[in-house]
């Protein structure tokens, strides 16, 4: 729901309530996640959940001042580093890219609607859509940017270690998302986020000048598929205040997307591309 209480939600609309209540300027909001092991303590749907749920916080406070649209969530991504785990679904990078420019091109069909943010809750889709923008933008002649409602916010985290996946800045929004969905105490008591393996994180994942296809199952950076300090950590309080300050921080994202500037003029539509 938006500040005014009505429906934000694309799919609840009817028909002939497109061409009345969305235009040009209206912005589709669509949150991506994944299906992917996070530990012993979270749902596979983790990601989605996190995509999902700030979708509608966002739509909610900011959908009437900018006539945001809420999507339905796509709940699969790139999650080949977390194959080695039963559970884990993953699309490869020709399917994500086909089944993107799909579904916005139907909507661009189906709608007069040109602006679409992106909401990414799975790390392992930042770099696929970081290129897919610039191809959405060009194909579809619209207005592109994607956020990322775990690294938005500027809050600090407890952790002994690099926050990569499962650790205590995912298990405290999913503490203030979905708290009945975590399980902490399926954690061994034994478990430990030893501070050793920060070098190999930094290595394998964090520098920039180098890729690796790291896996969050190699016991040199993870522990029971946990990339990051201690989950047993995260609190729900925690959790509220990265949401509320990524909340804060999407004011800015929204005001640059939904300015005139950003209009991408239908001369950028390229239906064939010659040879050289």
């Amino acid at each position: 729901m938006s500040a005014t209480g009505r429906s934000r939600r694309y799919d609840l609309l009817t028909a002939p309530d497109i061409p009345a209540r969305l235009s040009r300027h209206s912005v589709l909001v669509l949150p991506i996640g994944s299906t992917e092991q996070h530990g012993p303590h979270l749902p596979l749907n983790t990601d989605t959940v996190i995509a999902d749920r700030f979708t509608q916080m966002l739509v909610a406070r900011y959908g009437d001042h900018h006539d945001l649209w809420t999507l339905p969530a796509l709940p699969y991504g790139l999650s080949l580093e977390h194959a080695w785990a039963a559970g884990t679904v993953s699309l490869n990078i020709a399917t994500f890219s086909s089944l993107l420019d799909t579904l916005v091109g139907q909507y661009v069909s189906a709608t007069t609607a040109r602006r679409l943010l992106i909401v990414n809750g799975h790390g392992g889709n930042r770099g696929g859509l970081e290129t897919l923008a610039y191809e959405l933008q060009r194909t579809h002649a619209i207005a592109v940017c994607v956020i990322h409602p775990v690294s938005l916010s500027p809050e600090a985290t407890d952790s002994e270690l690099p926050e990569i996946h499962a650790g205590v800045r995912e298990t405290s929004m999913m503490l203030a998302f979905a708290p009945d969905t975590v399980h902490l105490g399926r954690i061994p008591a034994d478990h430990t986020s030893d501070p050793g393996r920060r070098e190999e994180i930094e290595r394998l994942i964090l520098r920039r000048g180098t890729t690796w296809p790291w896996s969050s199952g190699d016991p040199a950076i993870s522990s029971l598929g946990i990339i990051g300090g201690d989950p047993r950590k995260a609190t729900a309080d925690a959790g509220h205040s990265i949401i509320a300050s990524a909340l804060e921080a999407g004011a800015e994202v929204l005001a640059r997307l939904t300015d005139p500037i950003t209009d991408v003029p239908d001369t950028l539509r390229r239906t064939h591309v010659p040879h050289p």
